[in-house]
């Protein structure tokens, strides 16, 4: 049977010619792809490098009220602390606060008696 000779009639099965068609075919299946958007990374970035920059400022200023000016300097590296941890860097935020509470403390209801 030639493709010309062959016209099918409406709702007449139509033959099956296996020997003919040698191909073959196949389902390829995929890991799904973890869908993150680099904005979203970037903004995680430049957030975190926001946040240690100003980590680092409250824990000079808590280390710095040590010596001088305890409730001031101190104060401010609680409140660059918590500004820290915010944008992203818990440890230094962390240790700024409690530098800056333990010199106000010190500064407080030790120093008076020297």
């Amino acid at each position: 049977m030639k493709k010309e000779e062959y016209v099918p009639e409406i709702g007449a099965s139509v033959p099956i010619k296996a020997l003919e068609y040698r191909e073959e075919t196949a389902a390829e299946i995929a890991a799904p792809v973890p869908v993150f958007r680099k904005r979203e990374q970037d903004d995680v970035k430049e957030r975190a490098a926001g946040g240690v920059g100003m980590g680092t400022l409250a824990i000079a200023l808590s280390i710095l009220s040590l010596f001088v000016f305890p409730i001031l300097f101190g104060a401010a590296g609680i409140v660059l602390g918590f500004v820290a941890r915010r944008r992203g860097a818990a440890g230094l935020g962390a240790w700024a606060i409690g530098i800056g509470v333990v010199s106000i403390v010190i500064g407080i209801f030790i120093l008076p008696f020297f």
